[in-house]
Protein backbone atom coordinates (compact mmCIF):
# COMPACT_ATOMS: atom_id res chain seq x y z
CA UNK A 1 0.00 0.00 0.00
CA UNK A 2 0.93 3.64 -0.41
CA UNK A 3 0.50 5.05 3.08
CA UNK A 4 0.67 8.66 4.22
CA UNK A 5 1.38 9.19 7.91
CA UNK A 6 0.42 12.63 9.21
CA UNK A 7 1.98 13.67 12.50
CA UNK A 8 3.56 16.82 13.87
CA UNK A 9 6.36 14.74 15.44
CA UNK A 10 8.81 12.45 13.68
CA UNK A 11 12.45 11.35 13.73
CA UNK A 12 14.82 12.64 15.08
CA UNK A 13 12.14 13.39 17.69
CA UNK A 14 11.30 10.28 19.67
CA UNK A 15 7.69 9.24 19.11
CA UNK A 16 5.79 6.08 18.21
CA UNK A 17 5.32 7.50 14.71
CA UNK A 18 8.95 6.51 14.05
CA UNK A 19 8.36 2.83 14.80
CA UNK A 20 5.11 2.85 12.83
CA UNK A 21 6.64 4.36 9.69
CA UNK A 22 9.86 2.35 9.72
CA UNK A 23 8.12 -0.96 10.39
CA UNK A 24 5.50 -0.42 7.69
CA UNK A 25 8.30 0.42 5.25
CA UNK A 26 10.23 -2.67 6.33
CA UNK A 27 7.16 -4.74 5.51
CA UNK A 28 7.18 -3.46 1.95
CA UNK A 29 4.71 -0.57 2.09
CA UNK A 30 5.43 2.72 0.34
CA UNK A 31 5.43 5.14 3.29
CA UNK A 32 5.46 8.94 3.26
CA UNK A 33 5.38 11.06 6.43
CA UNK A 34 4.02 14.61 6.52
CA UNK A 35 5.50 16.13 9.65
CA UNK A 36 7.07 19.24 11.18
CA UNK A 37 10.53 20.65 11.66
CA UNK A 38 11.92 18.81 14.71
CA UNK A 39 11.96 20.98 17.83
CA UNK A 40 10.55 18.78 20.63
CA UNK A 41 11.22 18.85 23.56
CA UNK A 42 13.79 21.66 23.78
CA UNK A 43 11.71 24.15 21.81
CA UNK A 44 14.30 25.02 19.16
CA UNK A 45 15.02 23.50 15.76
CA UNK A 46 17.37 20.53 15.79
CA UNK A 47 20.82 21.11 14.31
CA UNK A 48 20.74 20.80 10.55
CA UNK A 49 17.02 21.57 10.28
CA UNK A 50 15.26 24.87 9.62
CA UNK A 51 12.60 26.66 7.61
CA UNK A 52 14.66 26.16 4.44
CA UNK A 53 16.87 23.22 5.42
CA UNK A 54 16.19 19.47 5.14
CA UNK A 55 12.48 19.85 4.52
CA UNK A 56 12.51 16.73 2.32
CA UNK A 57 14.54 13.64 3.09
CA UNK A 58 14.48 9.84 3.10
CA UNK A 59 15.01 8.05 6.43
CA UNK A 60 15.15 4.24 6.57
CA UNK A 61 13.23 4.02 3.33
CA UNK A 62 10.53 6.47 4.47
CA UNK A 63 9.93 9.66 2.46
CA UNK A 64 9.70 12.61 4.89
CA UNK A 65 8.06 15.93 4.03
CA UNK A 66 8.40 18.67 6.66
CA UNK A 67 6.00 21.60 6.95
CA UNK A 68 6.88 24.93 8.53
CA UNK A 69 6.00 25.68 12.13
CA UNK A 70 6.89 28.06 14.93
CA UNK A 71 9.14 26.23 17.41
CA UNK A 72 7.51 25.61 20.77
CA UNK A 73 10.08 27.58 22.76
CA UNK A 74 9.83 27.11 26.51
CA UNK A 75 6.37 25.58 26.23
CA UNK A 76 4.40 28.62 27.37
CA UNK A 77 0.75 28.91 26.36
CA UNK A 78 1.17 31.41 23.53
CA UNK A 79 4.21 29.66 22.04
CA UNK A 80 2.45 26.30 22.19
CA UNK A 81 -0.63 27.73 20.49
CA UNK A 82 1.57 29.19 17.73
CA UNK A 83 3.39 25.88 17.43
CA UNK A 84 0.18 23.85 17.14
CA UNK A 85 -1.72 26.09 14.75
CA UNK A 86 1.23 27.05 12.57
CA UNK A 87 1.98 23.42 11.86
CA UNK A 88 -1.68 22.58 11.22
CA UNK A 89 -1.89 25.47 8.72
CA UNK A 90 1.38 24.91 6.87
CA UNK A 91 0.98 21.11 6.90
CA UNK A 92 -2.50 21.54 5.41
CA UNK A 93 -0.98 23.68 2.65
CA UNK A 94 1.78 21.17 1.96
CA UNK A 95 -0.67 18.28 2.23
CA UNK A 96 -2.89 19.98 -0.35
CA UNK A 97 -0.02 20.17 -2.83
CA UNK A 98 1.07 16.61 -2.10
CA UNK A 99 -2.46 15.35 -2.77
CA UNK A 100 -2.50 17.08 -6.17
CA UNK A 101 0.66 15.33 -7.37
CA UNK A 102 0.75 12.04 -5.43
CA UNK A 103 -1.63 9.16 -4.83
CA UNK A 104 -2.01 7.35 -1.53
CA UNK A 105 -4.18 4.42 -0.50
CA UNK A 106 -4.70 5.40 3.14
CA UNK A 107 -3.83 8.05 5.71
CA UNK A 108 -2.67 7.32 9.25
CA UNK A 109 -2.93 10.15 11.75
CA UNK A 110 -0.70 9.88 14.83
CA UNK A 111 -2.05 12.05 17.66
CA UNK A 112 -0.24 12.70 20.81
CA UNK A 113 -1.18 16.29 21.65
CA UNK A 114 -2.37 18.39 19.90
CA UNK A 115 -5.67 17.30 18.32
CA UNK A 116 -5.05 19.75 15.47
CA UNK A 117 -2.74 17.16 13.88
CA UNK A 118 -5.84 15.64 12.33
CA UNK A 119 -6.63 18.71 10.20
CA UNK A 120 -3.94 18.28 7.47
CA UNK A 121 -4.90 14.61 7.18
CA UNK A 122 -8.52 15.54 6.47
CA UNK A 123 -7.39 17.99 3.76
CA UNK A 124 -5.64 15.12 1.95
CA UNK A 125 -8.56 12.75 2.59
CA UNK A 126 -11.06 15.15 1.04
CA UNK A 127 -8.98 15.59 -2.13
CA UNK A 128 -8.05 11.96 -2.69
CA UNK A 129 -11.19 10.41 -1.15
CA UNK A 130 -9.23 7.77 0.72
CA UNK A 131 -9.75 6.32 4.23
CA UNK A 132 -8.32 8.16 7.24
CA UNK A 133 -7.31 6.19 10.36
CA UNK A 134 -6.82 8.44 13.39
CA UNK A 135 -4.75 7.02 16.28
CA UNK A 136 -5.78 8.83 19.47
CA UNK A 137 -3.09 8.92 22.16
CA UNK A 138 -4.42 11.93 24.04
CA UNK A 139 -7.97 13.12 24.72
CA UNK A 140 -9.04 16.63 23.79
CA UNK A 141 -10.23 19.01 25.11
CA UNK A 142 -9.79 17.12 28.41
CA UNK A 143 -6.01 17.39 28.08
CA UNK A 144 -6.26 21.18 27.96
CA UNK A 145 -8.02 21.16 31.33
CA UNK A 146 -5.91 18.55 33.13
CA UNK A 147 -2.47 19.37 31.75
CA UNK A 148 -2.79 22.94 30.51
CA UNK A 149 -5.06 24.25 33.24
CA UNK A 150 -7.34 25.86 30.64
CA UNK A 151 -10.78 26.78 32.00
CA UNK A 152 -11.99 29.32 29.44
CA UNK A 153 -15.28 27.98 28.05
CA UNK A 154 -14.79 29.65 24.68
CA UNK A 155 -11.43 27.93 24.20
CA UNK A 156 -12.75 24.55 25.38
CA UNK A 157 -15.84 24.77 23.16
CA UNK A 158 -13.63 25.72 20.20
CA UNK A 159 -11.44 22.65 20.65
CA UNK A 160 -14.47 20.44 21.28
CA UNK A 161 -15.80 21.47 17.85
CA UNK A 162 -12.41 20.73 16.24
CA UNK A 163 -12.31 17.33 17.96
CA UNK A 164 -15.81 16.42 16.77
CA UNK A 165 -14.91 17.54 13.25
CA UNK A 166 -11.85 15.28 13.18
CA UNK A 167 -13.66 12.29 14.67
CA UNK A 168 -16.53 12.73 12.21
CA UNK A 169 -14.10 12.73 9.28
CA UNK A 170 -12.17 9.68 10.49
CA UNK A 171 -13.01 6.30 8.97
CA UNK A 172 -11.57 4.52 12.00
CA UNK A 173 -10.63 5.94 15.40
CA UNK A 174 -7.83 3.89 16.93
CA UNK A 175 -7.67 4.24 20.71
CA UNK A 176 -4.56 3.50 22.77
CA UNK A 177 -6.65 2.91 25.91
CA UNK A 178 -10.04 1.25 26.23
CA UNK A 179 -10.85 3.97 28.74
CA UNK A 180 -10.96 6.50 25.90
CA UNK A 181 -14.28 5.10 24.66
CA UNK A 182 -16.43 7.10 27.06
CA UNK A 183 -14.91 10.47 26.19
CA UNK A 184 -15.09 9.86 22.45
CA UNK A 185 -18.66 8.56 22.50
CA UNK A 186 -19.76 11.62 24.47
CA UNK A 187 -18.83 13.66 21.41
CA UNK A 188 -20.85 11.67 18.88
CA UNK A 189 -22.04 8.29 17.66
CA UNK A 190 -18.60 6.94 16.80
CA UNK A 191 -18.95 3.46 18.31
CA UNK A 192 -18.66 1.69 14.94
CA UNK A 193 -15.40 3.50 14.24
CA UNK A 194 -13.57 2.61 17.46
CA UNK A 195 -10.73 0.08 17.37
CA UNK A 196 -8.49 -0.73 20.34
CA UNK A 197 -4.87 -0.23 19.25
CA UNK A 198 -2.46 0.05 22.20
CA UNK A 199 1.02 1.45 22.48
CA UNK A 200 3.98 -0.91 22.23
CA UNK A 201 7.31 -1.06 23.96
CA UNK A 202 10.34 -0.08 21.89
CA UNK A 203 12.60 -3.06 21.24
CA UNK A 204 15.50 -1.22 22.88
CA UNK A 205 13.97 -1.86 26.33
CA UNK A 206 14.31 -5.62 26.03
CA UNK A 207 18.07 -5.36 25.46
CA UNK A 208 20.68 -6.20 28.07
CA UNK A 209 21.69 -2.63 28.94
CA UNK A 210 25.45 -2.42 28.77
CA UNK A 211 25.80 1.23 27.71
CA UNK A 212 27.76 3.94 29.48
CA UNK A 213 25.76 5.87 32.09
CA UNK A 214 26.62 7.94 35.19
CA UNK A 215 27.24 6.14 38.45
CA UNK A 216 23.99 5.51 40.30
CA UNK A 217 23.70 5.33 44.10
CA UNK A 218 24.20 2.07 45.93
CA UNK A 219 21.16 0.75 47.71
CA UNK A 220 17.52 0.20 46.73
CA UNK A 221 16.84 2.30 43.63
CA UNK A 222 13.28 3.41 42.85
CA UNK A 223 13.59 4.72 39.30
CA UNK A 224 11.34 7.11 37.43
CA UNK A 225 12.10 7.57 33.71
CA UNK A 226 10.29 10.03 31.49
CA UNK A 227 8.65 13.44 31.53
CA UNK A 228 9.03 15.36 34.79
CA UNK A 229 5.73 17.21 34.46
CA UNK A 230 2.52 18.16 36.20
CA UNK A 231 0.65 15.07 35.05
CA UNK A 232 3.18 12.77 36.73
CA UNK A 233 2.25 14.11 40.19
CA UNK A 234 5.74 14.91 41.47
CA UNK A 235 4.16 16.71 44.42
CA UNK A 236 3.19 13.35 45.87
CA UNK A 237 6.33 11.55 44.69
CA UNK A 238 8.35 14.06 46.67
CA UNK A 239 6.05 13.69 49.68
CA UNK A 240 6.78 9.96 49.62
CA UNK A 241 10.51 10.72 49.39
CA UNK A 242 10.15 13.05 52.37
CA UNK A 243 8.48 10.28 54.38
CA UNK A 244 11.42 8.00 53.56
CA UNK A 245 14.09 10.61 54.20
CA UNK A 246 15.65 8.72 57.10
CA UNK A 247 15.99 5.51 55.08
CA UNK A 248 19.35 6.27 53.51
CA UNK A 249 19.42 3.01 51.56
CA UNK A 250 16.27 3.93 49.58
CA UNK A 251 16.98 6.19 46.60
CA UNK A 252 14.66 7.96 44.17
CA UNK A 253 16.46 8.04 40.82
CA UNK A 254 14.83 10.41 38.30
CA UNK A 255 15.83 10.12 34.64
CA UNK A 256 14.27 12.78 32.45
CA UNK A 257 13.35 16.42 32.18
CA UNK A 258 10.28 18.61 32.02
CA UNK A 259 8.46 21.65 33.33
CA UNK A 260 8.38 20.33 36.90
CA UNK A 261 12.10 19.66 37.19
CA UNK A 262 12.99 23.05 38.68
CA UNK A 263 10.25 22.62 41.29
CA UNK A 264 11.63 19.18 42.20
CA UNK A 265 15.15 20.55 42.52
CA UNK A 266 13.90 23.32 44.81
CA UNK A 267 11.95 20.81 46.91
CA UNK A 268 15.04 18.63 47.29
CA UNK A 269 17.08 21.65 48.33
CA UNK A 270 14.48 22.95 50.77
CA UNK A 271 13.98 19.59 52.46
CA UNK A 272 17.60 18.44 52.31
CA UNK A 273 16.86 15.30 50.30
CA UNK A 274 20.16 15.28 48.39
CA UNK A 275 21.13 11.92 49.92
CA UNK A 276 18.04 10.08 48.68
CA UNK A 277 16.67 11.97 45.63
CA UNK A 278 18.86 12.09 42.52
CA UNK A 279 18.01 13.93 39.29
CA UNK A 280 20.10 12.86 36.31
CA UNK A 281 18.35 14.77 33.53
CA UNK A 282 17.52 13.58 30.03
CA UNK A 283 19.45 10.84 28.21
CA UNK A 284 19.06 9.23 24.77
CA UNK A 285 16.56 6.40 24.48
CA UNK A 286 19.38 3.96 23.69
CA UNK A 287 20.84 4.43 27.17
CA UNK A 288 17.62 3.53 29.00
CA UNK A 289 18.31 -0.24 29.24
CA UNK A 290 21.55 0.51 31.07
CA UNK A 291 19.68 2.72 33.54
CA UNK A 292 16.85 0.20 33.96
CA UNK A 293 19.34 -2.55 34.67
CA UNK A 294 20.45 -0.67 37.80
CA UNK A 295 16.88 -0.14 39.06
CA UNK A 296 15.26 -2.31 41.72
CA UNK A 297 11.75 -1.06 40.98
CA UNK A 298 10.31 1.22 38.30
CA UNK A 299 7.90 3.98 39.28
CA UNK A 300 4.88 5.05 37.19
CA UNK A 301 2.57 7.79 38.45
CA UNK A 302 -0.30 9.98 37.24
CA UNK A 303 -2.52 12.51 38.98
CA UNK A 304 -6.05 11.62 40.07
CA UNK A 305 -7.89 13.29 37.20
CA UNK A 306 -10.40 11.85 34.74
CA UNK A 307 -8.15 12.06 31.69
CA UNK A 308 -5.29 10.27 33.48
CA UNK A 309 -7.58 7.61 34.92
CA UNK A 310 -8.42 6.46 31.39
CA UNK A 311 -4.84 6.77 30.10
CA UNK A 312 -2.19 4.06 29.94
CA UNK A 313 1.18 5.84 30.25
CA UNK A 314 3.57 4.72 27.52
CA UNK A 315 6.36 4.17 30.03
CA UNK A 316 4.39 1.29 31.53
CA UNK A 317 5.05 -0.90 28.47
CA UNK A 318 8.73 0.08 28.53
CA UNK A 319 9.07 -0.89 32.19
CA UNK A 320 7.37 -4.22 31.53
CA UNK A 321 9.53 -4.97 28.48
CA UNK A 322 12.63 -4.39 30.62
CA UNK A 323 11.49 -7.07 33.03
CA UNK A 324 11.49 -4.85 36.11
CA UNK A 325 8.95 -4.87 38.98
CA UNK A 326 6.66 -1.86 38.94
CA UNK A 327 5.22 0.40 41.60
CA UNK A 328 2.21 2.29 40.23
CA UNK A 329 0.63 5.28 41.93
CA UNK A 330 -2.32 5.82 39.60
CA UNK A 331 -5.92 4.86 38.95
CA UNK A 332 -7.81 3.38 36.04
CA UNK A 333 -6.60 1.23 33.18
CA UNK A 334 -2.89 1.59 33.89
CA UNK A 335 -3.42 0.26 37.41
CA UNK A 336 -5.55 -2.59 36.09
CA UNK A 337 -2.81 -3.66 33.67
CA UNK A 338 -0.24 -3.87 36.49
CA UNK A 339 -2.66 -5.98 38.52
CA UNK A 340 -3.60 -8.21 35.58
CA UNK A 341 0.04 -8.75 34.64
CA UNK A 342 0.97 -9.42 38.30
CA UNK A 343 4.14 -7.41 37.77
CA UNK A 344 4.15 -5.11 40.78
CA UNK A 345 2.21 -3.17 43.39
CA UNK A 346 -0.49 -0.53 42.93
CA UNK A 347 -1.57 2.32 45.18
CA UNK A 348 -4.26 4.90 44.52
CA UNK A 349 -3.29 8.08 42.69
CA UNK A 350 -2.02 10.68 45.13
CA UNK A 351 -1.60 8.28 48.07
CA UNK A 352 2.01 9.11 48.93
CA UNK A 353 1.73 7.58 52.41
CA UNK A 354 0.77 4.17 50.99
CA UNK A 355 3.39 4.56 48.29
CA UNK A 356 6.12 5.02 50.89
CA UNK A 357 4.89 1.90 52.69
CA UNK A 358 4.93 -0.14 49.49
CA UNK A 359 8.46 1.00 48.67
CA UNK A 360 9.65 -0.33 52.03
CA UNK A 361 7.75 -3.55 51.41
CA UNK A 362 9.32 -4.00 47.97
CA UNK A 363 12.77 -3.28 49.37
CA UNK A 364 12.30 -6.13 51.84
CA UNK A 365 11.23 -8.65 49.19
CA UNK A 366 13.73 -11.38 48.39
CA UNK A 367 15.48 -11.16 45.03
CA UNK A 368 13.60 -14.16 43.60
CA UNK A 369 10.22 -12.54 44.23
CA UNK A 370 11.28 -9.29 42.58
CA UNK A 371 12.66 -11.18 39.59
CA UNK A 372 9.39 -13.10 39.31
CA UNK A 373 7.38 -9.86 39.27
CA UNK A 374 9.60 -8.46 36.54
CA UNK A 375 9.38 -11.62 34.46
CA UNK A 376 5.58 -11.61 34.72
CA UNK A 377 5.55 -8.09 33.30
CA UNK A 378 7.91 -9.02 30.47
CA UNK A 379 5.77 -11.98 29.47
CA UNK A 380 2.57 -9.92 29.53
CA UNK A 381 4.23 -7.23 27.42
CA UNK A 382 5.41 -9.73 24.82
CA UNK A 383 1.89 -11.13 24.51
CA UNK A 384 0.04 -7.80 24.42
CA UNK A 385 2.36 -4.90 23.61
CA UNK A 386 5.01 -6.11 21.17
CA UNK A 387 5.70 -4.02 18.06
CA UNK A 388 5.35 -7.11 15.87
CA UNK A 389 1.87 -7.95 17.16
CA UNK A 390 0.70 -4.33 17.06
CA UNK A 391 1.88 -3.87 13.47
CA UNK A 392 0.19 -7.13 12.45
CA UNK A 393 -3.02 -5.69 13.89
CA UNK A 394 -2.51 -2.35 12.14
CA UNK A 395 -2.05 -4.04 8.76
CA UNK A 396 -5.29 -5.96 9.37
CA UNK A 397 -7.07 -2.67 10.14
CA UNK A 398 -5.77 -1.05 6.94
CA UNK A 399 -7.12 -3.79 4.69
CA UNK A 400 -10.43 -4.38 6.53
Amino acid sequence: MKILIVTQYFYPENFKSNDMAFELARRGHDVTVLTGIPNYPHGRFYEGYGLFKQRTEIINGVKVKRAWLFPRGNGGGLRLALNYFSWAFFASCRGFMMALFHKYDAILGHEPSPITQGIPAIVVKKILRIPFYFWVLDLWPESLVSVGGVKNKFVLNFFTRITKFIYSNSDRILISSRGFRGSILEKGDYAAKLVYFPNWAESVFSKSGEGQIPDLPDGFNVMFAGNVGEAQDFDNIMQAALRLKEYKDIHFVIIGDGRKRVWVEEFVEKNQLHDTVHLFGRFPLETMPAFFKRADVMLVTLKDELIFNVTVPAKLQAYMAAGKPILAMLNGEGAEIVKEAECGYVVAAGDHEKMAQEIKKMRDLDLYTRLKLGESGRKYCEENFSLENCMDHLCEILVS
